[in-house]
């Protein structure tokens, strides 16, 4: 008896050991990422968009590679937080690749499938807004508004809930109105949070295909309203309160 005892005595640090290289090391990085996911959400919660972009890719990183769902859903948070931290060219670029997967697999969730369409038609509503500043010629910037309207209109279509129907339709509407616009009347409004950061020649969107801020844009500081605007809201009225 003495005899077993002491062989599991011995035995004990071994399977500690295994432990801690094998299941253990993977409990340490699940709760590193969950760590630094609630951290992430208590920073937007407090508005520091910024910070939370970087506690969701600390998130990421020590997520083990086999959780691919749990991967986009932060995905799609930091690609929010992104677009309020004013890094709209980091939002769109891993947006349309993520989006893409999300439809090809059967096992993503209809509800983060949703969230993510409307985080890049938002995307892609404040990237047609640069581009028409920036000069670029319709055959550019057209196809952005248009993807980001025919998600919105598909969006309401699918809407089960009346207050999210109504938020995209207005959406659309925004869309479609961006589109219609008059290049002065644009060049008059104050420009969106979610575009300050394209213009400093820094916006590399679309594979670099951003460009730096033409000569004569308004550099109108946005209210402190403005970082709350979603596509929804449209273009923000210009000084006189149109």
């Amino acid at each position: 008896m003495r005899g077993m005892l002491l062989a599991i005595w011995v035995l004990v640090p071994v399977f500690a050991g295994a432990y801690h290289y094998g299941p253990g090391q993977e409990r340490l990085k699940l709760d590193a990422a969950q760590g630094a996911l609630s951290s992430a959400r208590a920073a937007v919660a407090a508005g520091q968009h910024a910070q939370a972009v970087k506690l969701f890719s600390r998130a990421l990183e020590e997520l083990p590679p086999e959780r691919v769902q749990a991967a986009r859903r932060i995905q799609v948070e930091r690609a929010k937080s992104q677009l309020l931290a004013k890094q709209l060219p980091a939002a769109f670029d891993e947006l349309a690749l993520l989006v893409p997967e999300l439809q090809a697999d059967a096992s993503t969730d209809p509800a983060l499938l949703a969230e993510a369409r409307e985080t890049l038609a938002n995307a892609r509503y404040y990237l047609t807004w640069l581009m028409r500043l920036e000069g670029e010629p319709r055959s550019e910037w057209e196809p952005e508004i248009e993807a980001s309207r025919q998600t919105f209109r598909l969006l309401a279509e699918e809407a089960t809930d009346p207050a999210v129907r109504e938020r995209h339709q207005k959406d659309l509407e925004s869309a479609i109105r961006l589109a219609r616009m008059d290049l002065s009347e644009l060049q008059a409004l104050p420009l969106p949070s979610q575009c300050k950061g394209c213009c400093s020649g820094e916006c590399q969107c679309k594979g670099g295909k951003g460009k730096g801020k033409k000569p004569g844009i308004s550099q109108n500081k946005p209210r402190s309203d403005e970082f709350a605007r979603g596509a929804s809201s449209g273009p923000p009225p210009d000084d006189g309160g149109h």
